[in-house]
């Protein structure tokens, strides 16, 4: 016996667990299908921290969706009764011109956010923890923070179940049918129908559409925390969350002493080493270790003390680096979330508002057209000339 539902979520990671919990609120009847159990490791939402900022470097674009994020985050914290949002300010560092400072600048400017700006000495007597280059500036978003993954996952997941949604874990969907009058899952334990399917599932994306299949590469990401050697100077409220813009050797990301393991860093995409999805996460080496040890003394000396702890995630990374929140091609009930490229999970609640938009109503009044398959194609053909 087939069982029907107005739509299916297929992984709960951050994307599929805000969709579902979204759906699941405005009264649909919604499955949710995840063939591993909240919040796992072999995805993108764990490592008890992710960051969220307004003065957003990488387009002015995504700021409108920024905004509706924060007011969705505090939504979801009302109705959990916990907090998942921290505010302790971002600073985003490098030199003038670099991409981080001048798209951060270009944001605020644009929108109107409020912002700081130091140079190396006013850095130093505001927020000794970091080391600047004498060129270089620090713009501080002070809306910026945390957000919390695992807390935030198990939220959606919890208030999804409380408004009636299905939830199967364990359970790996082979196949999805879609036709005219709906969408035909198949797992490896039964089969169900839904008028609609959101395709959430992060690093097994291109399985299950495969328009996907040389564009969502999937990457491993490492991060690690260390014991500060000042652990007054690394305190939140000396230290916000920070980006730092190093040039060619890319970008670095971190948070201040939140959690018993102290202070977490990374470098953005890493190594930008592809990955096959469906085997564990590589283990972190030697030249993980002492890329981000050498960071952390240079950079951020105050926090570099012992290093206690560092783990692989993953990123999935398209083309652009951009979003994709669209209907698979020529299937107007297929809904494809491919949202992350390392820098999603701050969107999580609104991007879950979006895909029940797009899944319930065939649309959405938030602003995301430049997160299509068209413009992926455009993109991929800019870059060819």
């Amino acid at each position: 016996m087939t069982v029907e539902f107005d739509v299916a979520v297929i992984g709960l990671g951050a994307m599929g667990s805000a969709a579902l919990s979204h759906l699941s609120a405005r009264g649909a009847k919604a499955i949710g299908i995840d063939a591993y159990f909240p919040a796992h490791t072999l995805g993108s939402s764990h490592g008890d921290s992710r960051l969220i900022r307004l003065g957003y470097f990488e387009d002015p674009s995504y700021v409108p969706l920024l905004k509706r994020a924060y007011r969705n985050w505090r939504d979801l914290e009302a109705r959990l009764r916990s907090d998942i949002l921290t505010i302790t300010g971002v600073l985003q560092i490098g030199s003038e011109n670099s991409k981080i400072v001048a798209g951060t600048r270009a944001s605020c400017e644009m929108h109107g956010l409020a912002h700081e700006v130091f140079d190396k000495s006013e850095m130093a007597l505001r927020f000794p923890a970091f080391q600047l280059d004498d060129c270089e500036i620090a713009i501080l978003d002070p809306q910026g923070g945390y957000l919390k993954p695992e807390a935030a996952v198990m939220g959606y997941l919890k208030l999804a179940a409380q408004d009636g949604a299905v939830l199967h874990f364990g359970e790996r969907v082979t196949a999805i049918e879609p036709s005219d009058s709906g969408v035909t899952i198949r797992s490896a334990v039964g089969q169900y129908r839904a008028k609609k399917v959101v395709v959430a599932t992060g690093s097994w994306i291109a399985e299950l559409v495969p328009h996907l299949k040389e564009h969502a590469v999937p990457i491993r990401q490492v991060v690690a925390w260390y014991q500060p050697r000042d652990g007054f100077a690394t305190e939140p409220r000396r230290m916000p969350c920070f980006l730092r813009d190093e040039g060619t050797e890319g970008s670095y990301f971190g948070f201040p002493a939140i959690g018993v393991d102290g202070v977490k860093i990374g470098r953005h995409a890493h190594f930008r080493e592809p990955i096959d999805p469906n085997q564990p996460n590589p283990p972190v080496n030697e030249a993980d270790t002492a890329l981000l040890d050498g960071f952390i003394a240079k950079r951020v000396p105050a926090a570099a003390g012992l290093r206690v702890n560092a783990i692989t995630c993953r990123y999935t990374m398209l083309p652009s680096e951009d979003f994709l929140l669209d209907f698979a091609p020529g299937n107007p009930n297929v809904v494809v979330a491919s949202p992350c490229s390392g820098h999603g999970f701050k969107f999580t609640s609104v991007v879950g508002e979006i895909l029940a938009d797009l899944a319930l109503e065939g649309g959405t009044s938030l602003p995301i057209g430049a997160f299509s398959f068209d413009a992926m194609t455009r993109f991929l053909a800019q870059r060819q000339q």
